[in-house]
């Protein structure tokens, strides 16, 4: 059984692209668990992109699917978490972007696996467990 997982914002961009290997993979994850997981960063990462190109149609899409998927909050506990990740970062001088470090905090604070291509940043990340759903 694949662990419980969240997906990162490039492998939901893979999965809306219609990218081989991430609809592989989510098909796979599937066989398994009944939703794909995404952050509220994500959602916002995703909703942005699509409204500034005004792409009504995608936006349709990308509701329902939130509708039909696991959408998980930015609690507190998230965000100390957060605060715990930037600190680590900044003392090692390896900081990377605020909605990386929220995205892999709600990972870590939910104890999920995270889906993501983007090795180089995430791979920073102590402790947080990496699939590539991409590679």
């Amino acid at each position: 059984m694949e662990p419980k997982t969240l997906l990162d914002t490039d492998v939901l961009s893979g999965l809306m692209r219609k990218t081989p290997a991430a609809l592989n993979r989510a098909r796979s994850y599937l066989t398994d668990h009944e939703q794909l997981t995404i952050s509220l960063v994500t959602r916002f990462e995703i909703l942005r992109g699509l409204k500034a190109k005004r792409a009504t149609a995608q936006l349709a899409a990308f509701d329902s699917f939130c509708t039909n998927n696991e959408v998980l909050p930015i609690s507190d506990r998230t965000i100390v978490r957060a605060a715990d990740i930037y600190a680590d970062l900044h003392f090692r001088g390896q900081l990377i972007s605020d909605a990386d470090i929220l995205i892999a905090a709600t990972a870590l604070e939910n104890g999920l696996v995270m889906a993501t291509n983007n090795l180089s940043d995430f791979g920073r990340i102590a402790s947080l467990r990496i699939d590539n759903w991409l590679g």
